[in-house]
C-alpha cells in the first residue's frame, strides 16, 4: 500500500461526518486499511435533508462523502467517486441532489438494509474501509444557546446550530436515546484506535458521544483514543471565538469519562501552546503538534502530513520529531 504506513496495520475507528471525517479517513488510508466509519446522521439541509424528510430515511450525504474519501485509488474508484459527488443543476426537483445520495437512498430501498446498502456502494468503489451510520434512526441536533446579551433559546437542527452565533453551552439529541448501530458498536469494541475529529465540534464530533450505545462502547474498548483539532479558531458559526484548548474543555463538558490518548494539533492553530498542552495534560493525554496543513493559506488538512502524525502517535513519537515518548 503506497504512503505513510506505521509498524503495524492497526485497526481504527473514525468518528464524525463531513469534511472533517473526509480529511482524518483520506490520512488513515494511506496507513492502515482496517478502517471504520462511523458517521453522524443530524442532517437536515441540502440534498440530505430533502431526501430525509421526503422518504423518512437516513440523510446519506456524511455518509456518501465517507465513502468517497475511502475509494481506491484507481481510475474505477476514483470515476465512481466523482460520479457520487456530481451533483444536478437544474430548475427542477433534482437540482442539487448528489448522485451518491441518491444512490444510497435507492440501496436502500431495494435491500431493505441500510449497512448492507452500504457495503455495495463499498464494493462499487473499491472502498479501503467500511462506512457505518453511527445510529440507526435519523437524529435531530438540539443546542442550548446564550446570545451576547445573556438571552438563552433553544436552537433546532443541524444547518441552524451550525451557523448559530451564540454560546451553545449544551446539546442534546432527539430521540434522546437512539438505537447505536450494532455494527458500529461492534467495531468500537475491536478497535486498536479511535480517531475523533477534526470536524465542525457540535454538530459532528460531539453527537457521536451522545448516543448511549457508542458512548458506552467506547467506555468498554481497549482502543486508545485520537483527538484531532481543527486547523482553524471557530471565527463564525457554533465554534466562533473558540480556542484550542475550549475544544477540549467542550469536550469534557458533554463526555467527562472518554478517555483521551493524544491530541494532534497543528502549530498554526494554536494560540497558546502553554494553555493547550495544561488542558491536554489534565486529560491525561500527550499533546503532538505537527504541521498537517496543506500549507497553502486554506484550513485544509494535507492527508500525507496527517497520516504521518497519526503514524508518529501510533508508533509513540509523541515528543520531538523522530524522538520516542514512553
Amino acid at each position: 500500500m503506497r504512503g505513510v504506513r506505521a509498524s503495524t496495520s492497526p485497526a481504527v475507528v473514525a468518528l464524525g461526518g463531513g469534511h472533517g471525517l473526509s480529511a482524518s479517513l483520506s490520512a488513515l488510508r494511506l496507513m492502515t486499511d482496517r478502517i471504520t466509519a462511523v458517521v453522524t446522521v443530524a442532517d437536515d439541509g441540502g440534498s440530505s435533508g430533502r431526501l430525509r424528510e421526503e422518504l423518512g430515511v437516513l440523510p446519506p450525504g456524511d455518509l456518501r462523502m465517507a465513502l468517497a474519501a475511502l475509494c481506491d485509488d484507481s481510475e474505477w474508484g476514483r470515476t465512481w467517486r466523482d460520479l457520487l459527488q456530481h451533483r444536478f443543476h437544474s430548475s427542477g426537483d433534482l437540482d442539487q441532489h448528489a448522485v451518491g445520495n441518491l444512490l444510497i437512498v435507492a440501496l436502500w430501498e431495494q435491500l431493505g438494509d441500510t449497512v448492507e446498502g452500504l457495503d455495495w456502494v463499498g464494493r462499487l468503489l473499491g472502498a479501503r474501509g467500511r462506512v457505518l451510520p453511527m445510529a440507526s434512526v435519523p437524529l435531530r441536533i438540539e443546542a442550548e444557546v446564550v446570545d451576547e446579551v445573556g438571552m438563552r433559546s433553544l436552537v433546532v437542527g443541524q444547518s441552524a446550530v451550525a451557523v448559530t452565533n451564540g454560546t451553545i453551552e449544551q446539546l442534546r439529541l432527539d430521540p434522546a436515546d437512539p438505537p447505536a448501530c450494532p455494527q458500529a458498536v461492534e467495531a468500537i469494541e475491536a478497535a486498536d484506535w479511535i480517531v475523533l475529529g477534526p470536524g465542525s465540534w457540535y454538530t459532528s464530533v460531539l453527537p457521536h458521544l451522545l448516543v448511549p450505545g457508542l458512548r458506552e462502547a467506547l467506555g468498554r474498548t481497549h482502543a486508545r483514543t485520537i483527538l484531532t483539532l481543527n486547523l482553524a479558531s471557530g471565527e463564525s458559526g457554533e465554534t466562533a471565538g473558540m480556542r484550542a484548548e475550549d475544544y477540549l474543555e467542550v469536550l469534557r463538558a458533554h463526555a467527562p469519562e472518554l478517555s483521551i490518548d493524544a491530541v494532534v494539533a497543528d502549530p498554526s492553530a494554536v494560540e497558546d501552546v502553554s494553555a493547550l498542552a495544561a488542558r491536554t495534560a489534565d486529560l491525561g493525554a500527550r499533546l503532538l503538534l505537527r504541521q498537517v496543513s496543506r500549507g497553502d493559506g486554506t484550513p485544509r488538512h494535507d492527508p500525507l502530513r496527517l497520516a504521518s502524525a497519526y503514524s508518529d502517535v501510533v508508533d509513540g513519537f509523541l515528543g520531538d520529531v523522530g524522538t520516542r515518548s514512553d
